[in-house]
């Protein structure tokens, strides 16, 4: 036995903790990230610095945005590592609240340890304390509850042990993980107790792979053999579990073509013959008219969300049939699909095995190989294209020019506005472990980009991180770019000024809104372009606030100057911020797709009238897949 405080006692618990898959074992909490209050400094504050040699402290300068650093960290580590978080009670605790639902959205593992107000209540109420009349045991910690995959109000030292065990449980199921929160009260912390030695020794959580059911296998090898034209889907479980080199292994031997998921993009390098790209409401011409004709659709993977379906719109082939590939039941279930409740790895090794020769049928592949061909072709006329004469660049130029960069091993890291269709479509995949495409799209949140990159960076120092962030986004949560300052981490953010919400711009003027309220200008009633230089536009200059942040700034105005500012970039000792403007009305179009926004049935605007017409016609290609 030894006599610590549950915070003394948590601490050399995590610092303990290993995971291993494949034989390779890392650290599962590579260190602690916070935000010092009265809810925590006493109790985790004083354990970290007591034990600051064995679980390193990271400050930050935004609960949310350090939430979003773990959650890039994590993804980078393929799941196997992450990073705790503190903060003390109420606001400090209700700021972690965004990047808990990104964590548990995205099925990324982070460990939050959030301050809580006294278990014995002796001095409530206390500084920062929600008081809810008619239930004494609530606190704003559980609004946690719903986005968190395990939660725990750690209200007895001997509460510690079976709750921090379960979190760690949590945090390394490949089917299960997310947010994991245990709330802290601030007397239990400080509070000690006899703690077994046995719970602060080294522990390692093996992550396995689990094979498919037998049954199962031999179920979705006959739909295959049977299927006249198979598609995969590939998402984010293929780049998880590892697995590119077995989905690209099991494309050549089946020459079934891959479309690919916004979490999955990349799973199979762009230059193979049958790698279609985007799939869905972002998707390209060669992955969304494949899909139309399908079959038999393979997802790996994949959680089948409403951009991947086309608001299920895509699959169209009155028959077709899904074989679902996942770790989690959840997923595997859905589409009224076969599933196969497997890693997808190893489902992808036994399956090529069990279909041995077989192969698609040879138009159906050669169909693929000409789609895919096409596309690519697309994608360099749309990226070559000028914007406006005289006037900025497009965004389809200056993603370019980041893909160039970034080469085989950089990483390009985005998660909200009108980049991340843009990017499903265009970005180029080059490396083949998949992990050239960073974008947080099951959550979509603004202000992910530049602590995600960081959490990116710090799991993957040998590569080069892009960071591709919008005015808008950039706005929600520069603060960040302080800690990326302080903890010199070397990433290369993209600052894209289209002096608005441009994305939903882009989407209220399809509906027949015009743009309303998504332009920087003074009292915008309206939804009148305005050009930035006029005297309606706010006198906003982004770059001169990275700089007050203490990043150094490069200002650029063509796509020469952004490429030999990403140049210049490379080797820097911290964060290096390149800003440029970009046209905001030249975009790329959507690629024979849609996604369902309602239109209003009913409006006196006859722009809402024709946007609800097509809506209709639109609408009219859902469908509902019951097998």
């Amino acid at each position: 036995m030894s006599r610590l405080t549950v915070a003394q006692a948590l601490v050399r618990f995590l610092a303990a903790q290993e995971t291993e898959r494949d034989g390779r074992s890392e650290r599962l909490i590579a260190g602690c990230f916070g935000i010092f209050g009265h809810g925590n400094v006493a109790g985790i504050g004083q354990a970290l610095h007591q034990y600051r040699e064995l679980l390193p402290y990271h400050p930050a300068r935004n609960e949310q945005g350090m939430v979003h650093i773990a959650a890039g960290y994590a993804r980078q580590k393929n799941r196997r590592s992450t990073f705790a978080c503190t903060t003390s009670i109420g606001p400090g605790a209700t700021n972690m609240i965004t990047g808990a639902a990104l964590a548990t959205i995205n099925r990324l593992p982070v460990l939050l340890l959030p301050g809580d107000t006294f278990a014995t209540r002796t001095p409530h109420p206390v500084l920062q304390m929600l008081e809810v009349p008619h239930d004494a045991t609530v606190s704003v910690n559980d609004c946690f509850r719903p986005v968190s995959r395990f939660y725990e109000r750690v209200e007895r030292p001997e509460q510690l042990i079976p709750a921090a065990l379960e979190a760690m449980r949590v945090l390394t199921d490949p089917a299960d993980t997310g947010a994991v929160t245990l709330a802290l009260p601030e007397d239990v912390q400080a509070e000690a107790f006899e703690v077994p030695i046995e719970f602060l020794e080294p522990r390692v959580w093996t992550i396995y792979r689990q094979p498919p059911a037998p049954e199962a296998l031999s179920r979705a090898a006959d739909v295959i053999r049977n299927a006249k034209r198979p598609l995969i889907v590939a998402g984010g479980g293929v780049i998880y579990s590892e697995a590119t080199g077995a989905l690209q292994a099991f494309v050549d031997a089946t020459g079934i073509p891959v479309a690919e998921t916004m979490a999955g993009r990349g799973a199979l390098v762009s230059a193979h013959p049958l790698s279609l790209g985007a799939v869905g409401a972002t998707g390209g011409t060669a992955a969304n008219r494949l899909a139309r004709e399908a079959d038999v659709v393979i997802g790996i993977g994949t959680r089948w969300s409403d951009f991947t379906t086309a608001s299920k719109s895509a699959f169209q082939d009155p028959g077709v049939e899904f074989v679902n590939v996942n770790v989690a039941a959840f997923d595997a279930g859905k589409q009224s699909g076969l599933p196969v409740l497997a890693d997808a790895r190893v489902a992808l090794e036994q399956l090529r095995s069990v279909l041995g020769g077989w192969r698609v049928e040879r138009e159906w592949e050669q169909r693929a190989r000409e789609e895919a061909a096409a596309w690519a072709e697309e994608v360099q006329r749309v990226v070559s294209l000028d914007g406006e004469q005289g006037g900025p660049p497009t965004q389809a130029q200056i993603i370019k020019e980041i893909n160039d960069a970034a080469g085989e091993t950089g990483v390009l890291v985005n998660a909200a506005g009108s980049a991340p269709g843009d990017l499903h479509k265009l970005w180029r995949a080059r490396d083949p472990e998949g992990k050239s495409y960073h974008v947080e799209y099951g959550y979509s949140c603004m202000g992910y980009e530049i602590p995600g990159g960081m959490g990116v960076k710090l799991a993957a120092p040998e590569r080069e991180v892009y960071v591709l962030i919008g005015d808008g986004s950039y706005l929600m949560l520069p603060g960040e770019l302080v800690t990326a300052v302080a903890e010199r981490v070397p990433i290369v953010i993209v600052l894209v000024d289209n002096h608005g919400y441009a994305s939903i711009g882009a989407l209220s003027r399809s509906l027949g809104s015009g743009g309303f309220g998504t332009l920087y200008r003074f009292s915008d009633n309206g939804s009148v372009p305005v050009d930035p230089a006029s005297t309606d536009a706010l006198p906003i200059d982004l770059a001169a606030n990275a700089e007050s942040l203490g990043a150094r700034v490069v200002r650029t105005k063509t796509i020469a100057e952004l490429g030999e500012a990403l140049a210049s970039a490379r080797g820097a000792d911290g964060p290096v911020v390149v800003y440029i403007e970009a046209d905001r009305y030249k975009g790329v179009p959507s690629y024979e797709s849609w996604w369902d926004v309602p239109v209003a049935e009913v409006s006196e605007e006859e722009t809402v009238q024709a946007a609800r017409a097509e809506y209709e016609r639109d609408h009219a290609s859902q469908r509902q897949y019951l097998g």
